[in-house]
């Protein structure tokens, strides 16, 4: 055997051991979600599927109401995605192709305060949101984190790679600024937005900090709050959990598989031009 294939197989044989390791929590939670509570723990292992998968979406549905959950973590992680995509767009648009002054303090401010903990920025979050009379409201869910530091910093990185000669030509040509940036920066960022809405997806789907805080009633719960109810004091049925846990991992890996050619390059462009 020629050393290139030797190399080659051992390349292949260690990212399948990976891609096991890293598959294999999805696989076990999908089938403890088939069994009973009990097997969950079992020693060795149960790794075959059962027979109580709908008896514990059943109970899970009624302990958390899964539809209402389900629709409050959808509707909520799609409109602040939506939203967010848009203002960190239009920022790293700024932040890339105009000069004003203070631009780049600015942008200093966005990026240090990525490096200021959550939890500082909670109370000052509550004490806003009770003010203005949103809290257990849609609106206190959304609105926090539109303008998402790491989405700004992912889009300008990319849009400096724009040529600025693109843009001078279409500004000859007589296209105004709105046409620039719908015509010409868009189209030429699409891997950077898809990589930046996946990164805002899952910073909202999997909050759980902040949804805690705000909401004060079970028909306002998200997927998260929702599923750390069910850790009571006495018994926990892991069943129902892992049927929970299960379907909260779906729409991330449903969402990361429809943009996931385009995640890779717009990380990549990202860091072209600093």
């Amino acid at each position: 055997m020629k050393v290139s294939n030797v190399r080659s197989l051992l390349v292949y044989v260690t990212l399948l051991i990976g891609a096991v390791i890293s598959l294999f929590p999805f696989y076990w939670a999908a089938i403890a979600a088939t069994n009973e509570s009990g097997k969950v723990f079992a020693k060795p292992p149960v790794l075959l599927p059962g027979g109580m998968l709908f008896e514990n979406i059943a109970n899970l549905n009624e302990a958390i109401g899964i539809g209402r959950v389900m629709f409050n973590s959808l509707f909520v992680v799609v409109i602040y995605t939506a939203l967010s995509l848009i203002i960190c767009t239009m920022a790293g648009y700024a932040f890339a192709k105009f000069r004003f002054k203070g631009r780049d303090i600015l942008f200093g401010m966005f990026l240090l305060s990525m490096m200021v903990p959550y939890h500082a920025l909670v109370i000052p979050l509550f004490k806003m949101m009770a003010a203005w009379g949103w809290l257990n409201t849609y609106q206190a869910l959304i609105l926090p984190n539109l303008a998402y530091p790491f989405g700004i910093f992912l889009m300008r990185q990319n849009m400096l790679a724009v040529p600025d000669a693109m843009m001078e030509a279409g500004r000859i040509d007589g296209v105004n600024e709105w046409g620039l940036f719908t015509r010409i920066i868009l189209p030429s960022v699409k891997p950077a937005l898809a990589a930046t809405a996946i990164f805002l997806f899952m910073f909202q789907w999997n909050s759980f900090l902040w949804p805690l805080i705000a909401v004060q009633t079970k028909e306002m719960y998200t997927l998260p709050v929702a599923l750390s109810s069910l850790f009571g004091l006495s018994r926990i049925d892991y069943g129902q959990v892992m049927a929970g846990v299960t379907l909260a991992t779906g729409p991330i890996i449903i969402f990361f598989l429809l943009l996931q050619r385009h995640f890779i390059s717009g990380m990549l462009g990202s860091a072209v031009k600093g």
